[in-house]
């Protein structure tokens, strides 16, 4: 996916033109500066329904997963 960066201090670009480089497929990171604060990317369309117990069984807790940790594991002691 092709990006573009938009400063926002610099340019004055209009959200239409955002949205028409978004629908083309072009992911727009919007900045102050250098530094990034926000993306928009296009909404995926037909990407499928979500299917409950699609995976029934493929994920697993294990008895203790609630239980206290060690006191060695919080202090960072090997063999915790």
């Amino acid at each position: 996916m092709d990006k573009k960066l938009v400063d926002i201090k610099k340019e004055n670009t209009p959200v239409k033109k955002l949205l028409e480089f978004v629908s083309s497929g072009v992911e727009v990171i919007l900045t102050e500066g250098k530094v990034p604060i926000a993306r928009l990317i296009p909404i995926l369309h037909g990407a499928g329904a979500r299917v409950p117990g699609l995976h029934l069984g493929k994920v697993w807790m294990s008895d203790d997963f609630d239980a206290p940790l060690s006191d060695a594991f919080w202090m960072g002691k090997s063999g915790a």
